[in-house]
């Protein structure tokens, strides 16, 4: 499956071909390659503004995980019932309807989803 590596962060010079290469690595030591992965590297900056959002904890950590799979179903699906996120008014109206179906699903299930377009704008 796929392994999608982005890394917004210049604090610490990260050599994407080799941060690849042992991460399959690691997906066949654990047998996990049926699986698609998402690896995120941010600085401490970028960590604690997610760890806030998504953990309500205001200080940086060393490693989040998501169940990504849900949370991507419902940002497509919003995606297919008509929503954009193109711009701030249309965001907007995403969110919301991305927000209610997660908070619905984590209600549910017990978990903390957010919306993926969490924070595209900047104006929550």
């Amino acid at each position: 499956m796929s392994l999608v590596l982005r890394v917004p962060q210049r604090a610490v010079p990260v050599r994407r071909a080799p941060l690849r290469s042992r991460v399959e690595l690691l997906r066949a030591v654990l047998g996990v390659r049926d699986f698609d992965l998402g690896l995120l590297c941010v600085d401490n900056e970028g960590m604690q503004r997610l760890n806030r959002a998504y953990r309500g904890d205001d200080r940086p950590t060393d490693v989040l995980s998501f169940p990504f799979h849900e949370v991507t179903a419902a940002h497509g699906l919003c995606h297919l019932l008509g929503f954009t996120h193109s711009t701030e008014a249309e965001w907007r109206k995403m969110y919301q309807k991305e927000k209610q179906v997660l908070e619905e699903l984590s209600r549910l299930t017990g978990t903390r989803l957010q919306p993926l377009s969490r924070g595209l704008f900047w104006c929550w």
